[in-house]
């Protein structure tokens, strides 16, 4: 075998569970709860049970904390009636919320999104309380996330036509106060750190699972502890309760390629060096079920400037196929399923304006809609037909084909058009994954059939919650839930821990 294969049968190998009996118990250390990564999830996981009471090692194969959960912007999507919504004059309930994020999900698991809606006023307090205060301000533009320190924007699809019919919009998206639009997180994070410490929480840096271990068989096994490598050194660690939080399997290029081949072709890939599958692969080392695998987060934003909104979008047909306004995952997931991947962002000279963050490249101005067609290789008058329809509609203030809200409907009439290229390897997308980990509501692995395996718990990226697809994504989704999540999945496995007979 060559290196290359080696080296790529490792990166797709599911580890065998360690059965228990093959363990020295003179040699295994005992604790009650074991977490594997250090990011979001698990650190919110490791403080909550430590909180109970319950002895906690907190596995992390880097060299420090934070995980992908670091590099993002610092985007928290809660609602229900914040304190930063409060201040700044933004009605939401948890019903609102709940019917939202029910009507974008793919297939929502309605005890989760309750439960998330009905705490997330409580969950804020708690991120609070770890040593920061979200800004009480609003950034009122559209953007991809806020340019400052502002705590509060819409950060989904809250403000859609067709969404705004079943729940009354709010803005969710609570941004940490850190300006700018990356590490926004880390601020959190070393809070997170600092508060496991306060709490006797144990963390060993560059020490990775590697196994799961396990006691009895079939639909009675349960997870009993891990197996664990630090350098050349290994050793076994025993708890009634493991929660995985290793994060998502984008940096694994053959997941990627086996799961979610749109991802594999071009974009960049957001994540860290450890995404790469590994928790959700011990996961299914003792039968876990795995969701919405096929659903990558790509994307490819257009704006700011808000003014190419505006715009219309069409595809190789000439053919619009998207509501222009929509936040920009979702723009992009309906870019994903046109012919080749290919799509125009077309806007008059009245509303055109060079995109702040060029992810989107400019083609080319063109004086009449006639050169566009042919430049862009369309069908001979299917940009005219599309732009009269769209025009008419402007004019009339409804779009009734693609549901366009009407602040955003506007005749693009005035020569030159420039054309954006939003087309897969002309754009610069980016992407990470979504699926993973079956679980219940308090984060409890799950078989197929729906049993739990008892003992094994997965929150974060490798774990399958509200977050389940590009077009009902909001910014925010997975801080947010990899948290709240998170602190359940701590909750409930200590719990176990102190019910439970050691192994």
């Amino acid at each position: 075998m060559s290196s290359t294969e080696s080296t790529e049968s490792r990166a797709t190998q599911v580890p065998a569970a360690l059965p228990l009996a093959d363990v020295d118990a003179t040699t295994a250390e005992r604790v009650d709860v074991v977490v594997v990564g250090f990011g979001i999830a698990g650190g919110c996981a490791a403080l909550e049970a430590a909180r109970t009471g319950a002895r906690v090692l907190l596995l992390e194969r880097a060299a420090t904390h934070g995980g992908t959960s670091a590099m993002s912007g610092g985007h928290f999507y809660l609602g229900g009636g914040t304190a930063v919504q409060q201040a700044t004059g933004h009605d939401d309930t948890p019903q609102a919320m709940y019917d939202y994020l029910v009507a974008t999900s793919k297939e929502p698991e309605h005890d989760k999104i309750r439960a998330y809606c009905d705490g997330s006023v409580e969950h804020f307090g708690w991120l609070e309380a770890l040593g920061f205060e979200f800004e009480r301000s609003y950034y009122p533009h559209k953007a991809v996330i806020q340019p400052g320190t502002e705590g509060l924007m819409f950060t989904g699809n809250e403000k859609m036509v067709a969404f705004k019919k079943i729940a009354a919009p709010a803005p969710r998206g609570h941004k940490v106060p850190v300006a700018g639009d990356t590490e926004g997180t880390k601020m959190v994070m070393d809070l997170l750190r600092d508060r496991l410490a306060e709490a006797g929480v144990e963390v060993r840096y560059e020490t990775g699972a590697t196994h799961l271990v396990v006691d009895g068989e079939g639909t009675e096994q349960r997870v009993v502890g891990v197996a664990w490598k630090s350098f050349d050194t290994t050793g076994v660690v025993l708890a009634p309760a493991v929660v995985i939080a290793a994060g998502g399997f984008v940096m694994n290029r053959e997941m990627v390629a086996a799961y979610t081949p749109a991802l594999a072709e071009k974009p960049f890939v957001l994540g860290s060096t450890y995404d790469d599958g590994l928790g959700i692969r011990l996961g299914q080392s003792v039968g876990a079920e795995l969701k919405h695998m096929d659903e990558p987060f790509i994307t490819a934003p257009f704006y700011p400037p808000s003014s190419l909104m505006f715009g219309f979008i069409v595809n190789k047909h000439g053919q619009r196929f998207v509501n222009e306004d929509g936040y920009h995952s979702r723009t992009s997931q309906f870019v994903m399923e046109q012919p080749d991947h290919a799509a125009y962002l077309i806007v008059d000279s009245n509303h055109v304006e060079y995109p702040k963050f060029p992810l989107v490249p400019l083609i080319d101005g063109f004086e009449t809609i006639a050169e566009l067609e042919t430049a862009l290789d369309l069908p001979a008058g299917s940009v005219a037909a599309t732009l009269e329809r769209y025009n008419a509609m402007a004019a009339a203030g409804e779009d009734t084909e693609c549901g366009k809200a009407p602040e955003w409907l506007a005749p693009q009439d005035t020569g030159p058009w420039a054309v954006f290229d939003l087309t897969l390897g002309k754009a610069m997308y980016a992407g990470f994954t979504l699926g993973g980990i079956r679980t219940t509501v308090d984060g409890r692995a799950q078989r197929p059939d729906g049993s739990v395996i008892e003992g094994l718990y997965a929150a974060g990226a490798c774990a399958s919650n509200i977050a389940q697809d590009g077009k009902g994504y909001c910014s925010g989704t997975q801080l947010g839930e990899g948290s709240f999540f998170g602190r359940r999945a701590g909750r409930h496995a200590a719990d176990l821990a102190r019910t439970t007979t050691p192994a």
